[in-house]
C-alpha cells in the first residue's frame, strides 16, 4: 500500500501559506531611501526598497523573482520590520524568518538566508545614505 501524497496544507502553517500567495507589498515603490537586492544560488532574486521617517521604517516593499518560499520570506521580513525602529531591523535572521513562519522545508531555508542577506544590503544602503541603521 503506498502513502498518500502530503497535502501543501498539511505540510506548511497557515502564515507561510498567507504570506506565500500575498503581493500587497510587491513593487517598486515611487520613492524610498534605500534599496538593496540580492540573488541566490537558485536563482531567486529579492530587493527591498525601505522608506523611513524620524528613524522608524514607514514602508517597506519588495521586488522578486522566485518561489513561493522567497515570496513567503520577503513578507515576513515585511511583516517583522514594518513601523519599527531601524535598529531592530538588523536583528532579524534567518532562523526568526523561518520561525515566524511556523519552519521552512530543509530545501528551501536559503530562501530565508536569501531575503535576510537582501534586508541586510538595504539596510546597509540606508546607513551609507543617511546614516541611518
Amino acid at each position: 500500500m503506498t502513502e498518500e501524497p502530503q497535502s501543501i496544507f498539511d505540510k506548511y502553517s497557515d502564515k507561510f501559506l498567507e504570506l506565500a500567495s500575498d503581493y500587497n507589498h510587491a513593487g517598486i515603490p515611487d520613492r524610498y531611501d534605500a534599496r538593496g537586492g540580492q540573488t541566490g544560488q537558485c536563482g531567486d532574486t529579492v530587493h527591498f526598497f525601505i522608506s523611513v521617517m524620524h528613524k522608524r521604517i514607514v514602508e517597506v516593499r519588495f521586488a522578486l523573482e522566485g518561489c513561493m518560499h522567497t515570496l513567503a520570506c520577503a513578507n515576513a521580513i515585511v511583516e517583522m520590520i514594518a513601523e519599527k525602529p531601524v535598529e531592530e531591523a538588523w536583528d532579524v535572521t534567518d532562523d526568526a524568518v523561518a520561525e515566524y513562519l511556523g519552519g521552512l522545508p530543509e530545501d528551501h531555508y536559503h530562501c530565508a538566508e536569501l531575503a535576510v542577506g537582501a534586508l541586510y544590503k538595504t539596510l546597509a544602503d540606508l546607513k551609507t545614505k543617511i546614516g541611518i541603521g
